[in-house]
């Protein structure tokens, strides 16, 4: 009965503000020269800093018009095709590889990986009880939400948590990326085990094993993994390591950066950006959305079929209704993404090992091909349009036997090499806080006196 009264008295305050937070009318942003979303109007971004870790490249301006062109990504000035292409040619795991060079900004020798390697194997495990305090105690039924905690959590076993000098940040920036797919794979776990009702499997990680080895080996009761699907694990954590200074986290990671602040409240903000569904979350997205065109296209093999679908779910008449089709379209890229690229060549691989998974790709590669022309029709626009990264990355993950719930969670896995570069080159390299202006449109009002409302 209690509990009824509190909700009761929580929803009378919710119908105050309802009316208060609604969508501002898009024209004011235009008339205040306002930049929705830091974009222009031709929705290249709004031009906020300088960075040398990783480039992005989709497009170019040619008497002051955007011009289409093919996707292109570099790491520190290195094309990720040369990295991945590279390191499969010498049939090597390259993402430790990929976190020294965006570290260090540039490419390491022979004995400066394996050492690079070895301390990577020696951090990885959690300080004593780090697991049973922050983890299992609390389990979440939300992995990246459990990972911010324990990043969060971090700083209360570092002896020296809020220097930033270059030293400092560049240790704690290699113990997160050692102990983050740990941190990862326990609170995946225990939320198997605690909210799931299955067994509880922790198992130790293995120094001697690169990253994506042990993320297999930590993730699957039995530990047991193939070389080949440890080394597509692999590529995925190269392709998704970096992506530029404007993307949502990398950009989270130096507004709060630039404060001043530590590194675990700098990189647990970070983690918080990519959860959402419009960033990191994007690839679960896709596999909802590709689960109910499969449940409502009878013939995979009916272009009419699926485009009619496509078209009933742009105009927000199917699915959930947000008129999105998710893993197309990028805010840079326009003719291609490099990564999704990468990622189709070996998810075919992958598939046509299995008939059923073959079958499954190729309506991935209609939903990619038909898109287009169901956009051009139903929003009359002839914006140019490629698939993106998360439009494969899902399907990936689950030939691999990885559970949805781990999705975003790679991602960050990854992603947190580009985030501690970007930190050591906004804490370091640019020493001013970040601090746009917002206008206030409200008009001045006079205040009331409490008996007088």
């Amino acid at each position: 009965m209690r509990e009824n009264e509190i909700e009761k008295k929580k929803e009378q305050f919710y119908k105050t503000a309802a009316d208060l937070y609604k969508p501002f009318p898009k024209e004011l942003f235009k008339a205040y020269g306002v930049k929705r979303g830091l974009r222009n109007e031709d929705e290249t971004g709004v031009m906020a800093g300088l960075t040398s870790v990783g480039q992005v490249i989709g497009y170019y301006i040619e008497d002051g018009e955007k011009i289409p062109a093919e996707g292109h990504l570099k790491y520190r000035g290195y094309d990720i095709n040369d990295i991945v292409y590279n390191c499969e040619k010498e049939g090597r795991f390259g993402f430790e590889e990929v976190a020294y060079l965006l570290l260090f900004g540039q490419l390491p020798t022979v004995q400066q990986l394996a050492k690079f390697t070895e301390l990577i194997g020696e951090l990885r495990p959690l300080p004593a009880g780090f697991s049973e305090d922050m983890i299992l105690k609390a389990p979440s039924t939300n992995i990246m939400n459990k990972m911010a905690r324990s990043v969060l959590a971090s700083y209360s076993y570092d002896k020296n948590p809020d220097e930033i000098s270059v030293e400092n940040i560049l240790r704690q920036s290699i113990e997160l990326i050692a102990r983050l797919p740990v941190m990862a794979a326990v609170g995946y776990q225990a939320k198997k085990h605690y909210h799931d009702g299955e067994s509880l499997y922790l198992h130790v990680p293995q120094k001697q094993l690169s990253t994506a080895e042990n993320l297999l080996y930590m993730l699957r009761p039995d530990n047991k993994y193939t070389r080949d699907e440890a080394e597509l694990l692999d590529v995925m954590l190269m392709i998704q390591a970096e992506h530029g200074g404007g993307n949502n986290s990398a950009f989270t990671t130096r507004v709060v950066s630039s404060s001043g602040t530590d590194t675990y409240s700098a990189i647990a903000a970070a983690i918080g950006s990519l959860k959402g569904p419009k960033h990191g979350g994007a690839n679960a997205k896709v596999m909802a959305m590709m689960e109910d065109i499969k449940s409502n296209v009878k013939d995979w093999t009916d272009d009419e079929e699926i485009a009619a679908y496509l078209e009933r779910i742009l105009r927000k008449e199917v699915y959930d209704h947000a008129g999105l089709i998710y893993g197309m379209g990028h805010a840079v890229y326009t003719y291609s993404d490099p990564r999704c690229i990468l990622l189709k060549e070996r998810a075919e691989k992958l598939a046509s090992k299995d008939p059923d998974m073959k079958k499954e790709y190729d309506l991935y590669t209609k939903v990619e091909l038909l898109t287009p022309d169901c956009f051009h029709r139903v929003k009359n626009s002839h914006k140019v349009m490629c698939a993106n990264v998360d439009m494969y990355s899902g399907f990936v993950y689950k030939m691999l036997g990885i559970a949805p719930e781990m999705y975003t969670p790679l991602f960050a896995i990854s992603r947190i090499t580009g985030w501690c570069a970007h930190r050591l080159e906004e804490t370091l390299g640019c020493s001013r806080i970040i601090r746009p202006a917002y206008k206030s449109i409200v008009n001045k009002k006079e205040y009331v006196p409490i008996s007088e409302r």
